[in-house]
């Protein structure tokens, strides 16, 4: 059994779902227990939002425009994938139907004046629920019978909405339950990637980006043999390609140096996608919808290729670097606890972390949105050490990247930090920060946001990443 998930991208318009239909009836000849997740058509859960957030201003007129807008692209696309007859007409009521109990629930927002966590949910998870009968439609219009599943039926979660997390007991058993008969009928199942519901069916999302984790979910709850996510990349690169030209496709990869590439913003994969694969050791493809020749990337617990001492450059942009630092600090239990603790209040999610021997400075990355309130928090949580100078300040500093270097060959090779860090000096690269956790699986430092892309190639270029 194979789980195959395809973005946004690849289900773009009529004639890309058309392709993946014609990749998944390809497939179907060699494996005939297939499940396929979908994302939203590109672009449409940006415009879902922006439809709910116009609503929340009760601007009703600019909403409703939106919906028009989603309306004709999912009708023009029903009619490139589907021919005319009754499974049309019945489609194209289903799509009307959901877009009608949009604009319903955009009036609603609209009413209160107030956009809620939930009712966000519920708007954003509509882009998967129109893409799953678009391309199932398309399968059964090529005679690959499908059928369209909602993951609220299969993926039940906690009621932490816009990022829950899956309840996996409870849904292993749903998706057995849903699922496997359906194979057994020989029907593919198109289930909708991102979103699933809690115990009570309220209906939730898994963060953005997060239908490669719905995959992972489903192949876990299922003990399938190897899950293949689909996209526009050939794979995981060596680096970003639109940053390094000779960038290359990494032919094999650990789950673990997959989590640290996905982790620090290589945007392939979901960072939580790795989880539930690995758990049960379940072979994940990266593959290219556009280009399915191309072999891609496997990701398996232990590659079988020679590892590399380095296997990929990662970095990541719109960060900034907190620092709290004072004389009063040096010995003093508890500070770095209060520190962490004011920023967890505050729901801000930390990045990197350097702290000093001495105890005189720690310093950490926080994304740049979310800058201000962190040091507002902290400068409540410290006021009585800022007034007694024990602490002398807490600074924000803005335009900066963390650069990460990813590699399970790193683990006791001599030498790596510092062959990174003399290709930096002798190009005149200079870095703020440093972490380098005792896995030793990645180094990650910062960087001034403008010297990025050139510290990021002398590296690169270093280690001899190149194709």
């Amino acid at each position: 059994m194979k789980v195959m998930k395809f973005g946004g991208t690849s289900v773009g318009d009529g004639e890309r779902i058309r392709g993946v239909a014609r990749i998944l009836k390809e497939a179907r000849q060699e494996e005939p227990e297939l499940v396929v997740v979908v994302s939203a058509m590109s672009g449409v859960t940006d415009a879902l939002i922006q439809a709910a957030q116009v609503a929340s201003r009760r601007e009703v007129d600019a909403s409703r425009k939106i919906i028009d807008s989603l309306l004709a692209k999912h009708l023009k696309a029903l009619e490139e994938v589907v021919g005319e007859g009754s499974r049309r007409r019945d489609l194209e009521g289903e799509i009307r139907g959901l877009l009608g109990g949009l604009e319903e629930l955009c009036q609603g927002i609209s009413i209160l004046g107030e956009l809620t966590p939930r009712g966000l949910d519920a708007v954003r998870s509509l882009g998967e629920r129109l893409s799953v009968r678009l391309l199932a439609g398309a399968m059964n219009d090529m005679g690959l019978p499908a059928v369209a599943i909602d993951a609220t039926e299969l993926i039940i979660t906690d009621d932490n909405f816009t990022e829950a997390a899956p309840l996996m007991a409870e849904t292993r058993e749903r998706v057995r339950a849903r699922i496997v008969p359906l194979l057994g009928q020989n029907l593919t199942p198109v289930v909708t990637g991102f979103i699933g519901a809690t115990r009570d069916g309220l209906t939730t999302t898994l963060g953005r980006g997060s239908s490669d984790y719905s995959a992972s979910i489903l192949g876990n709850s299922l003990d399938c043999d190897e899950i293949w996510i689909w996209s526009d990349v050939d794979g995981v690169m060596t680096a970003d390609p639109r940053v390094v030209k000779e960038a290359r496709t990494i032919g094999e990869i650990s789950y673990r140096e997959m989590a640290e590439l996905s982790y620090f913003g290589a945007k392939v994969v979901h960072p939580r996608a790795v989880l539930p694969a690995a758990e049960k050791r379940i072979p994940l493809w990266i593959k290219n919808t556009f280009n399915p020749a191309h072999p891609g990337t496997l990701v398996v617990e232990e590659p079988i290729q020679k590892a590399d001492a380095v296997k990929g450059i990662t970095s990541i942009k719109g960060v900034t670097l907190v620092t709290v630092e004072g004389r009063g600090m040096m010995g003093v239990p508890g500070v770095a606890a209060r520190l962490f603790a004011a920023v967890a209040q505050e729901g801000v999610s930390v990045m990197m972390i350097s702290q000093s021997s001495s105890e005189l400075n720690i310093c950490f990355l926080v994304p740049e949105a979310a800058a201000q309130r962190t040091v507002r928090a902290l400068e409540r949580a410290f006021e009585r050490e800022l007034a007694r100078r024990d602490i002398e300040r807490i600074a924000a500093q803005d335009d900066v990247a963390i650069i990460a270097i990813v590699g399970a060959g790193m683990r006791g090779t001599p030498g790596i930090a510092g062959k990174v860090f003399s290709a930096l000096g002798r190009n005149r690269v200079n870095v703020i920060a440093i972490a380098q956790g005792s896995s030793e699986y990645n180094i990650s430092f910062v960087v001034k946001e403008e010297e990025m892309e050139r510290a990021v190639n002398y590296i690169h270029q270093e280690f001899g990443l190149g194709g």
